[in-house]
């Protein structure tokens, strides 16, 4: 049996960043521990990255992209908005529970920005059209049942807020999280009842009843 190729200097790094970046946010990790940890020079690191806010930006952009990846398979235009939300809120909710640190580093980046130089950083372009690219998805999804008259004649923008809020924020919670549901957040059971509790959530709440 073959064995998986080792992965690259690059992908080393940006494993051990996404770690780090999780756990201690942008400004609490340094580049030196980075590379130390990743078992590569300064040097090294600064041959893929030349700078921290690269790398930072190159790092969502790749739990930016696995996101859009498992978010990309839509079914033919017959299938109703209704039925395609809870086959993306699947999705969603399934890529948010296989990794930790998916949800920490999102709901960081939403008030980490501040920290980070994105004038003419190449990284930071790329990452913020991932992520308008999943936004307008999502609230095009949003527009078209609203337009077919599935979903009642709600705000896109703040119904993107609400589904953002109720997704990321929850497998980002931890401790507290935790605490409040008695169990461990990403226990089989947990991600289960989580992905019953936010489709009853937005069916309640947006589906017009018999649409």
């Amino acid at each position: 049996m073959t064995a998986p190729p080792s992965p690259s200097s690059r992908d080393k790094i940006l494993d051990v960043a996404e770690a780090r970046f999780a756990q201690r946010g942008y400004s609490g990790v340094g580049l030196r521990e980075l590379a130390e940890a990743a078992e590569l020079s300064k040097s090294s690191l600064f041959h893929h990255f030349p700078s921290k806010a690269a790398l930072y930006c190159s790092v969502l952009d790749r739990v930016l992209q696995r996101l859009a990846a498992r978010l990309a398979p839509a079914p033919g235009p017959q299938t109703t908005a209704a039925a395609r939300l809870e086959i993306l809120l699947d999705a969603l909710l399934d890529v948010l529970a296989e990794q930790a640190t998916t949800s920490r580093l999102l709901l960081r980046a939403l008030f980490e920005d501040d920290d980070l130089p994105e004038e003419g950083l190449p990284e930071a372009d790329a990452m913020n059209a991932t992520l308008t690219g999943i936004l307008a998805a999502v609230r095009g999804l949003i527009e078209q049942g609203v337009a077919e008259g599935s979903f009642r004649p709600v705000s896109p923008a703040h119904t993107l807020q609400s589904l953002i809020g109720i997704t990321i924020y929850h497998f980002a919670s931890g401790d507290f999280g935790e605490e409040l549901l008695g169990q461990p957040i990403f226990s089989a059971a947990a991600v289960q009842e989580r992905r019953e509790e936010v489709k009853a959530f937005v069916r309640h709440g947006l589906l017009i009843r018999d649409a």
